[in-house]
Formats: structure tokens, sequence, C-alpha cells
């Protein structure tokens, strides 16, 4: 059967934007504080979900939601044993400050479209829909069944996708859209390592709070410290020389008498590729560390000012490693909070290759404690490193898809960012992004090209008829 998906791509643009914008409308940020029974995330993640099998519905499509947290589309010979994933997801980040628009108020302009979630991961998750659209209107053969699942805690624990595989059969072999071109079959492996304690001072200079960043993957775009002391003035002379001494961030102060409010504003960018951003919360206490605090505020501001700050890699905990295939490890320092009589907290997110260990990395962040009385310990969803053969058929059928449509030369890679493909033992990413097109995931004033969008239809459309018959 001879197919132009592009033309049929083309039929289907203005009804995709209007369905990805009614999509990108539901704030679908996780809110334990707001979970119940029915909504177990929150309401956000339960709501984008309901969306996207409803319209799924709309279009005739048989549909699963499972526990509210997660659910599926599917096309294919209902009698088929075997199924092929594609795997995406409808939660998004907080939104974080500095926006030009409202992030959950989409705006269509000439070439894009923008709105958090729109490249990250309802965009590309709406196009592979739309594949899907494609191959059931024109009735394309199909050997396998083909689900299209959606998380909707892809940005946390993955407690959806969790839940699927506890209740359902595993695919044989599929893809998630939620990456970049031309494939991801490798990942890194992916860590969090929390330290905390008790927040006291003890020096003539006390640190009321520290607070900065969202999430444990993504690089703080803003940190906010409260300092008293008797100081003020001398202490706001010598942060506006600091910031014209570090060009790459910008901040602000407010006194009251002996308090001082600190904002520091840095880069915002995606946790697995720290070294494009600007953490504020480490400049921040590389600012304050040299200050006569005492307690535990004078350890965590140095911990944070110092060893942590300005280092991307972990060379100065001694854990910079490299792997000939999957690459170097890498560093955020994701969460930092400290509340002068409660906690002292600092969330580190490691990306790291074959040849390094968790406890290996754990090790060299207790190294440079220098007689702070806590234990950095291995929390959150960590996962191991994952990798598809290039030789695989998938790896081989994906990439020859992408260079035919495209034109573009198609190799294999390896990211640090952690997908739903390695959820699978055949599983890879592939797309959304194009190697020349911006990535703002995880950033403010989000967007995605709509003509990556709908190319991205055409050839998912492609590769799913493509993988779905392999032998």
């Amino acid at each position: 059967m001879t197919v132009d998906w592009k033309q049929e791509t083309e039929k289907r643009k203005a009804a995709y934007v209007e369905d990805l914008k009614a999509l990108l409308a539901v704030e679908s940020v996780r809110d334990d504080s707001q979970a119940t029974p029915d909504a177990p995330l929150g309401p956000g993640p339960t709501a984008a979900l309901v969306k996207m099998l409803a319209i799924a519905e709309r279009d005739g499509f048989t549909t699963k939601n499972i526990d509210n947290i997660v659910g599926y589309i599917e096309i294919g010979p209902k009698d088929a044993d075997e199924y092929v994933a594609i795997l995406s997801h409808v939660d998004v980040m907080p939104a974080g400050e500095g926006w030009d628009t409202e992030p959950f108020e989409p705006v269509v302009t000439e070439d894009k479209i923008i709105a958090r979630g729109a490249s990250d991961d309802k965009g590309p998750g709406m196009s592979a829909y739309y594949a899907f659209k494609i191959l059931s209107d024109l009735k394309v053969p199909l050997k396998r069944r083909v689900r299209l699942i959606f998380g909707t805690d892809e940005e946390n624990d993955w407690t959806g996708m969790t839940r699927y595989f506890e209740v359902e059969p595993e695919p044989v072999f599929g893809f998630s859209p939620d990456a970049e071109y031309p494939i991801i079959n490798g990942e890194k492996g992916n860590v969090q390592v929390i330290i905390k304690g008790e927040a006291t001072n003890g020096g003539t200079v006390k640190l009321v709070d520290f607070e900065s960043g969202l999430r444990t993957n993504m690089v703080p775009g803003i940190a906010r410290a409260t300092v008293k002391s008797s100081h003020a003035e001398k202490i706001v002379t010598e942060f506006q020389e600091f910031l014209v001494e570090n060009p790459k961030v910008s901040g602000s102060t407010e006194t009251d008498g002996e308090i001082i409010k600190f904002v520091l504003n840095g880069k915002q960018v995606h946790g697995a590729m720290p070294e494009t951003g600007e953490n504020a919360g480490t400049y921040l206490a590389n600012f304050l560390q040299d200050f006569d605090f005492g307690g535990t505020a004078k350890s965590f501001l140095t911990y944070l000012g110092t060893p942590a700050h300005d280092d991307t890699v972990g060379e100065k905990f001694g854990v910079k490693y490299t792997d000939d295939v999957m690459g170097p490890l890498s560093m955020n320092v994701g969460i930092q909070k400290f509340i002068d009589g409660g906690e002292a907290f600092i969330n580190f997110n490691f990306r790291y290759p074959k040849g390094i260990t968790p406890d290996e990395i754990v090790a060299g962040l207790s190294s440079k404690l220098n007689g702070w009385d806590v234990t950095p310990t291995i929390g959150g969803h960590s996962q191991a490193p994952h990798y598809v053969a290039p030789s695989d058929p998938i790896v081989e059928t994906l990439l020859r898809v992408y260079h035919d449509q495209t034109g573009l030369p198609a190799h294999d890679q390896v990211i640090g960012g952690g997908t739903y493909g390695r959820l699978m033992k055949r599983g890879v990413a592939y797309g959304a992004l194009f190697p020349d097109s911006p990535d703002t995931m995880h950033q403010v004033n989000e967007f995605a090209l709509l003509d990556d969008l709908y190319r991205s239809i055409s050839i998912y459309a492609q590769a799913i008829a493509e993988i779905t018959n392999l032998d």
C-alpha cells in the first residue's frame, strides 16, 4: 500500500492545532497537595489524560483509562497477540516565572505554538495521535496492534507508566516521541542524591531562608534568600559588585533595617543539559558563603557555593567520568532549601553512563562535607543506563524512515535525558525535536515549531506502519 504521508498530514493540520491547543490549556502539573482518590497526582494530570482520551473517543478509537494515572489508545487487529507501544505523557513541568505569555493559554504564531508542554510532550504526543488517525483513516494494514500510551507523571516518578507495566502485557518494542531526532537508542542512568539536615545559625550574619529550584530535573532559574545582618548596606554593595563580576546572572535586593531579601536570576534549562544553564542557587550561595554565617547555614552555603557551584560534570566531587559509547556524567543541583529552625535540603540529579555507580556518586558527594553532619542518600526515581544496539531492526527502520522523509543524516546517539523508551527492552526515543531546532523544554516561553510537529506526524505515521509489520 502506497501512502503519501506528507500529503495526508497536510489535510489534517488545522484540526491538529485545535486539538493541541485544547490539550495545552490543561495545567497538568503534578500537585500532591490536591491529590484525591479520583486524581492521585492532583487534578491537572488526570484532567489532561481524560482530555486526550476524550479526543480519541470522539474520533472512534478504542481507549482505556487505568486508575486516572495512565491510559491508551489502540489500533490494529484485535486478535493479534503482540503489540507495539508508543509512549508519551500529558503531564508538564511547573511553568516557572518570567513568561511573555500565559503558559497555559496557547499562542499560535505564523511558525510556532507557545505554551508549557508544546515541545515536552503534548505537541509530539499529539503528532503521534494524528499519525494514528492517518493509519486508521486509510486502513493501513498492520500485523500487530499498536498502543499510544499516555502517562501522567513522566516529569517526576513515572507513577502512571509504572502502573501500566504492572497490569498490562509488555510490548515487543516501540518508541517514545519525547526527545530528539534522528533517534535516541541509549539513555544514561538517572539518580537523585538527597542531602538534608537541621537548619541552624550561629554567626553574626543569619540565614533566615534560602530557596531555589522547582524540580530535580530543572536547572534553577531563580534563587531567593533572606539574610539578617547589622552590616546590611555593606553586603548589598558587595552583591552589586558580585553581579558585575558575574555577567551571566542578574539580581536585586530589598532591605528593611537589618533584613536583606536577595533575588538572583540565572538561566532555567532541562536538568539533562545543565551545562547550557546558569544555576541561580549555587551562584547565590557562592556569594553568601564568605560572610560570617554559623551553624549549618555556613555548611549549607559553603557546600552549594564551592564544590557544587559552576561544575556540571562532578569534577570537584571526584565523580567526573566518561564512557566511550554513552559519553560523560552530568550533574544538576536541582532543589535547594534552607529554613532557619527547620530543614536544610539539597537535591542533586545525576545522569551517568555505564562504568560508574550511584554508590560511587554518593561517596563523592560525601567526601566534600567538611564536617557537615549529614549523610547523602539515594532517593526518588532511579534508573540504570539503557542501550539498544544500532543493529536492532527497530533502530535501523526508524533511522531509514527519518532519512527518507527529511533527507537529513541519520545516526544513533545517546542522551542524558530519560524517556519512557527505556521501559522497553527494545525501546528507543524518536523525535520530535529536529537537530537544527531550538530546544525550549523546561524553559520559560516553551514553544514548538509547527513545521516540526507537522513533519513528525508524517514521520510517525510511516514509522509506525513499518515497525508494526517487522518480522
